[in-house]
């Protein structure tokens, strides 16, 4: 398994706001059966590498089947081959070492 954390955004819409277009993204990751969570900056996604891949092609091409003409995708994916990584995984490793002092 692998985490993929990714951001789209339409860049020829002179919009404000893009809640909307993200309430979109969140569809096509929910039709996809990865798990994902929406954070305030990205959506982080699990799942195997070559669907991340595959599901990030999509996200990035949504813009574009509904008129857009430029699209700015950033994507980051941590995949590890040693074991199995989940969602909020990392954060719960932190958050004990937080709570025993940093140790």
């Amino acid at each position: 398994m692998a985490l993929m954390d990714i951001s789209v955004i339409p860049l020829d819409g002179g919009r404000s706001s893009y809640s909307g277009f993200v309430a979109e993204l969140q569809a096509i990751l929910e039709e996809s059966g990865c798990r994902y969570c929406l954070n305030d900056m990205a959506t982080t996604v699990e799942g195997p590498a070559q669907k991340l891949f595959e599901l990030a092609l999509m996200l990035h091409e949504h813009s574009f089947r509904a008129g857009g003409k430029r699209v700015y995708t950033v994507m980051k994916i941590d995949d590890r081959r040693d074991r199995n990584v989940t969602l909020g995984e990392k954060v719960d490793s932190v958050m004990r070492k937080v709570d025993s002092g940093g140790q």
